[in-house]
């Protein structure tokens, strides 16, 4: 799934120089071809509270502007995991063959 212009998306990383934490929601302002875009992150006002540009590795696309719609928690757990490394993946597996494993 390839970032657009104001999609919204959600930090996966700390960025050690930023008051801004992982989990934070921000929104694409501009795209510097597809190693970088610029992401605004803004209070509960609209007041920006930081402009950073990140890479997509740093980040996951939560909601796309094009269909005005939340992206389907499967395609966001497949963006996920195709930024882990292939042991990490494999943990991930193993934690979900364990949760069929644990009555609900």
């Amino acid at each position: 799934m390839s970032p657009e212009l104001f999609d919204v998306v959600e930090l996966l990383v700390e960025l050690p120089d930023s008051e801004i934490q992982a989990g934070a929601l921000g929104t694409i302002v501009e795209a510097y071809g597809d190693r970088a875009y610029e992401i605004e992150f803004s209070n509960d006002e609209g007041e920006t509270l930081e402009m950073l540009a990140l890479t997509p590795a740093q980040f996951v696309v939560v909601w796309k502007s094009a269909t005005k719609a939340w992206v389907p928690v499967g395609d966001r757990l497949t963006a996920l995991m195709e930024k882990l490394p292939e042991d990490r993946q494999e943990q991930v597996l193993n934690f979900v063959r364990s949760l069929y494993k644990t009555p609900a």
